[in-house]
């Protein structure tokens, strides 16, 4: 393929994907109610059962705000296995057939780590919050907005769904040579520091407990694909 006609295939993956990113932001709009209560129930853990976990609007504008921010999260998270899929038929055409053996475990193997990771976000989201709303003294009376608390709350699934892939594209430059299993064994303790200042720098809440949740199966997943992209390349 001439470049111009890579930038066409590139196009059209992209406009395929959001596409399916505005189909799916259609149905979180319309799931709005069970949605929002599945984000407000952290909240509603923190403070407990005699708190009062209900958000305070403080403008007329702000139901819809709300509404279109959970659209917009929505649309990209549910729309991940497609993006995923639309990422694969993008780079296939530049591997080799054995190479492109693999398009179902990367997109499968792609999809479950990143519900993997919204859902290790979302459990442990109540210890971050609670970190988050005390570590102020008891001076402090903490009540989020809501469009604060949901921004949060969906960056840290995305945030932590997005980071779980990192063993698929460790695996994938294995498997097309850019760094080989030796290498990354050679590189185990620059990979710790890296993977910790990586968890630090995204995690969006700064907390402890955010971090180790992420740094650990990061580093997991690490040792995990230099087993795996040595099996692979037998």
């Amino acid at each position: 393929m001439t470049i111009i006609e890579h930038l066409g295939e590139l196009r059209r993956r992209l406009v395929i994907s959001l596409i399916a990113v505005g189909a799916c932001a259609v149905v979180a709009f319309i799931a709005y109610n069970p949605i929002l209560k599945f984000l407000q129930d952290p909240y509603c853990d923190v403070v407990g059962p005699n708190g009062n976990c209900q958000f305070l609007a403080t403008s007329v504008l702000d139901p819809f705000a709300i509404r279109l921010q959970i659209a917009t999260y929505g649309g990209l998270i549910l729309a991940a296995p497609i993006v995923f899929w639309q990422l694969w038929r993008f780079i296939a055409p530049g591997l080799t057939s054995r190479e492109r053996r693999y398009a179902v475990p990367f997109i499968v193997s792609s999809v479950l780590l990143f519900a993997l990771g919204g859902c290790i976000a979302y459990l442990t989201f109540p210890r971050a919050l609670d970190f988050l709303i005390h570590i102020g003294g008891t001076s402090l009376d903490v009540r989020p907005t809501p469009t604060k608390y949901l921004q949060l709350i969906l960056l840290m699934i995305l945030a932590f769904g997005l980071s779980f892939e990192f063993p698929v594209f460790l695996v994938f430059l294995e498997l097309v040579g850019v760094v080989s299993s030796r290498q990354l064994r050679h590189w185990r303790r620059w990979a710790i520091v890296g993977v910790v200042t990586f968890a630090a720098v995204i995690t969006p809440s700064q907390d402890p407990y955010s971090l180790f949740a992420m740094a650990v199966p990061m580093w997991v997943f690490y040792e995990a694909s230099i087993v795996v992209g040595r099996v692979l390349k037998r």
